[in-house]
């Protein structure tokens, strides 16, 4: 007797606000999904649901032929954070091999009457660390622990500060990065304006350095707080990357998702 054919499944690539959006939008259809993050932490960003399964822990090449084999996957929606590129140009290679529908949730930038004298755009993070921006100011950095360790040249030339998520592996790469306790701040986002605020204020922040990483990592906050402080504010603009389509509007992933799964 041959074995049953899985069901179907959409996989969306998840961990973000955006992607538990879409997921409360589909669990409506019932489209049968499952959705990846990186952080057993992540789970609760989504609804308790039937048609929808969690996948925990970081998928690479090597594994994913069995992950789509095994979850009979039909398509692809890439609600990653706008800096998780090796993620993106994965799950973009591998529509591209397998055939597979794809679409980009992207959340939107933030621009236009939010961006003030504090601000400046800054191509790459490279492209900071060759300037001399830094230099003597007192630097808060909101740009993830994984990035920290490119600072660590800088503890001599400049008082460095930094925003982490509250776990081990990021008070780990801070302080081998050579921050201090006393510099170092474990919070979960998002930020009210008042704590950014307060925060600011109590470290003496001159300068801040953070990603262009749209409302929901926070980036209108530091826009409004910079403004109002008069601290320069310098954002990492996102990394390009040609994406075969996609989309800002939830609903329009939701007729997607309806679409290619047939429902």
């Amino acid at each position: 007797m041959a074995a049953p054919h899985p069901t179907p499944h959409l996989w969306l690539i998840g961990g973000t606000q955006e992607s538990a959006s879409l997921a409360r939008a589909i669990v409506a259809f019932a489209i049968p999904c499952i959705i990846t993050v990186t952080t057993e932490s992540a789970r609760s960003l989504y609804p308790a649901a039937p048609s929808l399964q969690i996948h925990v822990g970081k998928l690479t090449p090597d594994r994913l032929p069995l992950f789509l084999q095994d979850h009979a996957i039909t398509a692809i929606v890439d609600a990653s954070h706008p800096f998780a590129t090796e993620v993106s140009q994965l799950a973009i290679a591998t529509a591209q091999r397998h055939n597979l529908p794809y679409l980009r949730l992207e959340r939107p930038s933030v621009h236009g009457s939010l961006a003030s004298p504090t601000d400046s755009s800054i191509p790459s993070l490279p492209h900071l660390l060759a300037t001399d921006l830094l230099l003597g100011q007192r630097v808060l950095l909101t740009l993830g622990y994984r990035w920290l360790r490119l600072f660590q040249p800088w503890q001599a030339k400049a008082t460095l500060f930094a925003r982490i998520l509250p776990s081990q592996a990021a008070l780990t790469a801070a302080l081998d990065a050579g921050f201090t306790p006393d510099r170092l701040i474990a919070l979960r986002p998002p930020i009210s304006a008042d704590l950014e605020r307060s925060l600011w204020q109590h470290w003496h922040i001159s300068l801040v350095v953070t990603k262009a990483s749209g409302t929901p990592g926070g980036e209108n906050v530091k826009r409004q707080v910079a403004a109002e402080l008069g601290v320069k504010l310098l954002v990492i603009d996102r990394p390009p990357l040609a994406y075969p389509q996609q989309t800002s509007d939830i609903e329009a992933a939701v007729v997607f998702c309806r679409k290619v799964m047939g429902i």
